[in-house]
Formats: C-alpha cells, sequence, structure tokens
C-alpha cells in the first residue's frame, strides 16, 4: 500500500485519471461527429461524397454565375427596350382627320386635311381639295409641330386636333 501513497503512485493515479476522462471526451466526440456525419449525409444525400465546405463552395459558384447571367440578361433587355423605344418614338402617335368645303359650295365636306405626327410632332399633313371637275392633293412635312410652307387654317386645325388629343387618338 506504501505505492499508492507515494508519490509515483500519486502520479500514476492521476494519470489514469486524465487518461480516463480523455478516452471518455474521445467516445464521446467520436458519438458527436457520427451524428454530424448522418445530419450532413442528410442534408447532402446519399448518392455522392462531398463535405459540407465543398458543397458550400459549389453553391457560392453556381449563385455567382446565376448572377452574371442575370446581369446579361438584364443588359441585353435594356438595349432592345432603348431600340424598340426609339422606333416607337418615330411611329405615328398623334393623328387626326378635319372635313370641310373648301370652296363654300355646300358639297357635303369632301374636302379633307389629315395630320399624321410621332411623337416628337413631326411627320406630315395631307390635304385633299375637292372641286366638281378636279381634285388637288398637297403634302407638307411637319418638323417639330412646325412646317416650312405655309399652313391653311384647317391644316394648322388638324395638327393642333392631333396634338391636343391622347397619343393613338382617334383619327
Amino acid at each position: 500500500m506504501e505505492s499508492l501513497t507515494s508519490t509515483e503512485g500519486l502520479v500514476a493515479l492521476a494519470a489514469a485519471g486524465v487518461g480516463l476522462l480523455a478516452l471518455i471526451l474521445a467516445v464521446v466526440l467520436a458519438v458527436k461527429l457520427r451524428r454530424l456525419r448522418a445530419a450532413q449525409r442528410a442534408v447532402l444525400g446519399d448518392g455522392e461524397e462531398r463535405d459540407l465546405v465543398q458543397h458550400a463552395e459549389r453553391l457560392e459558384r453556381g449563385f455567382a454565375e446565376l448572377r452574371d447571367w442575370v446581369e446579361d440578361t438584364t443588359a441585353g433587355i435594356d438595349a432592345r427596350m432603348t431600340g424598340a423605344e426609339e422606333r416607337i418614338a418615330a411611329c405615328v402617335t398623334h393623328r387626326s382627320l378635319i372635313r370641310y368645303d373648301a370652296y363654300g359650295e355646300m358639297s357635303g365636306q369632301q374636302s379633307s386635311s389629315v395630320a399624321l405626327l410621332d411623337a416628337t410632332r413631326s411627320g406630315v399633313v395631307l390635304s385633299s381639295i375637292l372641286h366638281r371637275e378636279n381634285a388637288r392633293v398637297y403634302v407638307k412635312q411637319i418638323v417639330a409641330g412646325e412646317s416650312e410652307l405655309q399652313l391653311s387654317p384647317e391644316e394648322h386645325q388638324a395638327i393642333e386636333t392631333a396634338l391636343a388629343g391622347p397619343p393613338g387618338g382617334a383619327a
């Protein structure tokens, strides 16, 4: 019994206790690790072996590729929309038809002026003046709501009516 009370004996008992604690701790950690691996397999599936870090890296790469694709697609759509808006602005967006009796003959308002203008108030005014023996057609270019040629009162009225109405308004 003297060996248990000696310094060497006490050190041996302390070492055995520390070893036993280390063994118990190793067993507890091994069980926790096994549970963690089982949970990881539940998340990642059994078909392919990879760890959680590789899985996270793969997801991050996938999201980066998706973000790049979305940005490229958005840039392409923006470019197409800009082109479409430019083409739409050049389309006829304001129009009107004014009918009148050019010669005051009570002929049923057979003369007419048509204004066809785009979003920048540019386009043409077409006037058809009918008389019993003849018909005349006049075409005048309109740029920003103004014409280089003198406009008749009916042509002015056609332009004003076209611009006063909503875009694409009734003729």
